[in-house]
């Protein structure tokens, strides 16, 4: 998690207007007839643009170097200056009803009309701050300006319930991730004709950590057809937890996952599941009740309500999944069933049930401590099952303030840019 989860969690694993110009293109690719699902979508509005906030520019190459140095990023890909906005727009919630979501959009200081759009998936967060429209010089920021001054119109979702959104967020909910950032896409080509830009249809698709899953279910979206402008143009998840309930899990129980977040994560998954599947009636069931200040069960429950910080939740939530969890939360978790079982199959499915045609490369760090790199393994030998070459490509030691999980977002952020680069030509 961010930090060691000491800071903002948003880096953590599983720590994961149309007008002008772009209607032309749009009309002159002359894209197949709205399915039943995608006249639904327009009935909705979703993806439509409700406002978007200049937040900072970084007017030389230089300024974006040290934009990038600040949150311990390399700026050797660094071709532009870049100006970065927030956009809320219209999406549906976990149950298709309508509502708001925000994110970050970061455009190349260039007299290039046309970009090609890079879309982010960030890592697990706590606090609704935790994203990239948040934060500037940041662990969740530093990939999208990173890809902007690349030359690309860089994406990024900061999810239902996180930014600027209402309510709570749906962590590890690959449906509502994926609404969100396709959503997200939506609004980004509908702002995009103001800044004198227009996208291009493919999408070059990565995200880190919670965000390797969001990713894979973005791309999976786009190669179904369920927006008539935007295809997937190539795929880079990074460290994901794509096997979370037959890999991920078990790992949190045989100590292959640092403790400490071996215990948020199950704290994590019990909570979140719980809000969209029936896995359990009462905290104490699952959550065992300590002896301190901050350890009755409850309040274990409570700090995932987007307002309390990392630093809260590492102080708060003991110290491994064995102090953590009662019996019955070992069970839930150790052997799903019910509702827990339904969450994973849908989560467990992001490598499994699509064939991407795209480019697909899977980054990863040899000993990573929270995604452990069997889930790589797995999703590599899923995708080739069905036909996908899809290489993976080890990073090495790339440890980021002691955490080789946080290292593989840092180092993969520079190796997809110029990925990303050579598949445009440029």
């Amino acid at each position: 998690m961010s930090r060691r989860l000491r800071a903002p969690l948003a880096a953590a694993c599983c720590a994961l207007l149309l007008s002008g110009p772009a209607a032309a293109a749009a009309v002159a690719a002359q894209p197949p007839a709205p399915t039943q699902a995608q006249t639904q979508v327009q009935r909705q509005g979703r993806g439509t643009l409700v406002s978007a906030e200049r937040l900072y520019t970084l007017t030389t190459p230089d300024a974006v170097a040290a934009e990038l140095a600040a949150a311990g990023f390399a700026g050797d890909a660094v071709r532009h200056g870049v100006v970065a906005y927030r956009l809320v727009y219209r999406t549906v919630d976990v149950h298709g009803r309508p509502t708001t979501a925000s994110g970050l959009f970061a455009l190349p200081l260039t007299g290039e009309r046309r970009l090609s759009a890079v879309s982010f998936a960030h890592g697990t967060g706590s606090h609704k701050n935790d994203s990239p429209s948040m934060r500037r010089a940041d662990f969740v920021s530093a990939p999208v300006i990173a890809h902007a001054a690349a030359g690309a119109a860089a994406v990024a979702p900061d999810y239902l319930g996180m930014g600027k959104g209402p309510g709570l967020h749906p962590w590890m909910d690959i449906g509502s991730e994926t609404t969100a950032s396709l959503d997200m896409l939506r609004a980004a080509r509908a702002f995009a004709p103001r800044t004198g830009h227009a996208l291009e249809r493919d999408v070059m698709v990565t995200g880190f950590s919670q965000g390797a899953s969001a990713a894979l279910g973005l791309g999976r979206a786009l190669e179904a057809g369920e927006d008539r402008w935007f295809r997937l143009g190539a795929l880079a998840p990074v460290s994901g937890a794509y096997d979370f309930g037959g890999t991920e899990l078990p790992a949190l129980f045989r100590g292959d996952v640092d403790a400490k977040s071996g215990a948020v994560y199950a704290a994590y998954t019990l909570v979140a599941f719980n809000r969209l599947h029936p896995v359990y009636d009462r905290p104490g069931e699952v959550f065992a009740e300590g002896e301190g200040e901050g350890e009755d069960a409850a309040e274990i429950e409570a700090l995932f309500d987007g307002v309390h910080t990392g630093e809260q939740l590492m102080a708060r939530i003991p110290a491994s999944v064995d102090e953590l969890l009662t019996d019955r939360g070992r069970e839930v978790l150790g052997h799903p069933t019910g509702g827990m079982a339904e969450a994973l199959r849908t989560t467990d499915a992001v490598c499994t049930d699509w064939v991407p045609r795209a480019p697909v490369r899977l980054y990863m760090a040899a000993g990573d401590e929270q995604a452990v790199t069997a889930n790589t393994d797995r999703c590599r030998a899923a995708l080739h099952r069905n036909g996908v070459d899809a290489p993976v490509v080890d990073l090495g030691a790339v440890d980021h303030q002691d955490s080789r999980h946080l290292g593989s977002n840092v180092a993969a952020t520079s190796a997809i840019v110029r990925w990303f680069g050579e598949l445009r030509g440029r």
